[in-house]
C-alpha cells in the first residue's frame, strides 16, 4: 500500500514511517519543513549510524546517497530503504576522488560516519598510518570538498579525545584535549581538520555505539550470555550508550537548521545525572532480554585483555541540546529495550 503520513518529525509518526517502510509498504511522510527538502550524502552506510541516517533522511522526505568502501552496499539486507537508495563506491583517503564525487553529487548536506573504530587494532605500528588516513586526513579531505560545494558537514567524534580523567562530565566546547590513545588522537585530529575548514559544521561527540548494522557491546553481551550463565564486565568505566537510530534522529534534526556547533549525544540518562557502567549496561540487557546471567563487576586492571588505555570518564553533558531547542535521545534503557526488538537477539 502507498500511505501518507502526517508529523513525521514527531515520535509516532516517525515510528509508523519506519514501520511501514519495514513492511514493505509505501510511506509518504509530511510535517518536516516544507519546500527544504535536501540532498544528503552519507559516509560509512555499511556501518550502524550510517545505515540508520539514511533511513531517517528517507522518512524525512530528503534525498539519500550512500558510500562506503566497498563496491556496492554490503551492510545488513532488512528491506529498508538504505538497501535500495543510491549508493557511490568512495575511500575517502583519496583525495581526488573525494573531491570529484562530491563535486558531481553537490550535496546540502554531508553526514561523515566513516572511520576507523578498531581501538586495540589502531595501536599496532601497521595499522597507525592508515588509522591517521582514514580518521584524520580522510576527513579533511570530505571537509574541503564540503566547503568547495558550499554544504554542511555532520562530523562523528567521541569522548575519547579527551583523558577520560575525573567524574566531571565533559563539555561539549571543551578544549582541554589530552587523547590516550592511537584512534582517540585521530578523531581529534579529524574535529580539528573539520573546525579549522569549515564555517557550517556539526561536530557530535557520541559514546559507546550500537545499533542494528554490525557489532557492538549489547549484542556480544547476548550472544555470550547464550553459551555463560556468568560475565565479567567491567565497572569503573562511565557513561551512557548511544542507540544510533535515536542519534539518526537527531542528526536529522540538527541538518535542517544552522544551529552549528560542538555538540555531545548519548542516550538520556534514566535520572539526570546518573550516568551508568559497562556492567550496568551488560545488567539491563540481560534483564530486557529475559535472560538468567549473572555480571560480575570488576576493575578495568582486573579484566584485562586490552592492550590500550581506555577512558574512565565518559561523561557526555548533553545539555547544550536543550539549549538549542534539540529533542535529547531517549533513555538509555528504553533504547536498550527497543534495540534488542529491533534486532531479534
Amino acid at each position: 500500500m502507498k500511505i501518507f503520513v502526517t508529523g513525521v518529525t514527531g515520535q509516532l509518526g516517525h515510528d509508523v514511517v519506519h514501520e511501514l517502510v519495514k513492511r514493505g509498504h509505501t510511506a509518504i511522510g509530511s510535517g518536516g519543513r516544507s519546500g527544504d527538502d535536501m540532498k544528503v550524502f552519507v559516509t560509512g552506510v555499511g556501518g550502524q549510524l550510517g545505515h540508520d541516517c539514511v533511513n531517517e533522511l528517507m522518512i524525512r522526505g530528503h534525498e539519500a546517497v550512500g558510500s562506503d568502501i566497498q563496491p556496492s552496499y554490503a551492510g545488513v539486507n532488512d528491506g529498508t530503504a538504505v538497501v535500495t537508495v543510491p549508493y557511490v563506491q568512495l575511500d575517502i583517503t583519496d583525495k581526488e576522488a573525494v573531491k570529484e564525487t562530491i563535486e558531481d553529487l553537490k550535496p546540502d548536506v554531508i553526514i561523515h560516519c566513516a572511520a576507523w573504530t578498531a581501538v586495540d587494532a589502531a595501536e599496532d605500528e601497521e595499522n597507525r598510518a592508515k588509522v591517521d588516513a582514514i580518521n584524520h586526513l580522510g576527513t579533511r579531505y570530505i571537509a574541503e570538498a564540503t566547503k568547495a560545494v558550499d554544504a554542511k558537514m555532520v562530523y562523528i567524534s567521541t569522548d575519547y579525545v579527551f583523558d577520560g580523567q575525573g567524574e566531571r562530565p565533559w563539555q561539549p566546547d571543551d578544549k582541554n584535549y589530552a587523547p590516550l590513545n592511537v584512534y582517540g588522537l585521530s578523531k581529534l585530529d579529524g574535529e580539528l581538520a573539520v573546525s579549522s575548514t569549515l564555517d557550517k559544521y556539526f561536530i557530535v561527540r557520541i559514546a559507546w555505539v550500537f545499533g542494528l548494522n554490525g557489532k557492538n557491546f549489547i549484542k556480544t553481551m547476548i550472544n555470550v550470555g547464550k553459551t555463560h550463565d556468568t560475565v565479567r564486565v567491567v565497572n569503573d568505566q562511565i557513561g551512557t550508550p548511544t542507540y544510533t537510530y535515536d542519534l539518526a534522529r537527531l542528526l536529522v534534526d540538527m541538518v535542517e537548521t544552522d544551529k552549528y556547533g560542538y555538540y555531545h549525544a548519548t542516550n538520556s540518562e534514566s535520572t539526570p545525572g546518573e550516568y551508568i557502567s559497562w556492567a550496568d549496561l551488560a545488567e539491563e540487557a540481560y534483564r530486557a532480554a529475559g535472560m538468567d546471567v549473572k555480571v560480575l563487576r570488576v576493575t578495568t586492571a582486573e579484566y584485562g585483555l586490552s592492550k590500550v588505555a581506555r577512558p574512565f570518564n565518559s561523561r557526555l553533558d548533553k545539555s547544550k541540546l536543550v539549549e538549542n531547542n534539540f529533542r535529547p535521545l531517549p533513555d538509555w534503557k528504553d533504547a536498550v529495550s527497543r534495540y534488542l526488538k529491533e534486532a531479534k537477539l
